[in-house]
């Protein structure tokens, strides 16, 4: 995949500029790089990754592409209580399938969204596993458990073939007004 698809998969879940938005497990930075692009100056983005490395690796990148945009850089683990505001929406790009007990990762996740917020998911669209994604989870399962974590509604954005895994779907889950 590269930027055009990253953006092309975020875009139908983000209806305009501006707000605040956290990517979560956001390493070396592609779908935050594509947020930013879609938030324009007026958006502001917490960028969290547990790989500092990672985040050095984003920044630099995201300096040279969009030098304007507003990004706080913050190595933590997303799974762990974050001192963030309430956000306008969440980008969980690729970081979901490294957890096997999600149920409680995404009520987690609901909590820091505003009423109405925005949770995309991007995830590989495989039942079975690997050494690299080892609890992937289709879009049916994603459906299920945003229902079970407390989501009011989640449809499909759009598929990207993948050479690795099949293909690769984002997905977007409204919190509760």
């Amino acid at each position: 995949m590269n930027h055009t698809d990253h953006v092309n998969l975020l875009r139908p879940g983000i209806p305009e500029s501006g707000g605040l938005w956290a990517d979560l497990g956001s390493g070396r930075g592609a779908f935050t790089l594509a947020l930013a692009d879609i938030l324009g100056e007026t958006g502001s983005i917490i960028s969290v990754d547990k790989d500092r490395g990672a985040l050095r690796d984003q920044e630099l990148a995201m300096r040279s592409r969009f030098p304007s945009a507003h990004v706080d850089y913050r190595a933590a683990d997303f799974s762990r209580p974050l001192d963030l505001p309430p956000l306008d929406g969440v980008v969980m790009a690729n970081s979901l399938h490294y957890f096997s007990r999600k149920g409680p990762l995404v009520e987690h996740v609901r909590s820091m969204l505003k009423p109405g917020g925005r949770l995309i998911v991007v995830e590989y669209n495989v039942d079975r596993g690997n050494f690299a994604v080892p609890h992937p989870l289709t879009y049916p399962q994603w459906v299920e458990l945003a229902a079970r974590a407390g989501f009011a509604e989640t449809r499909l954005l759009g598929t990207v073939p993948s050479s690795f895994l099949r293909e690769f779907y984002a997905a977007l889950s409204l919190s509760p007004a």
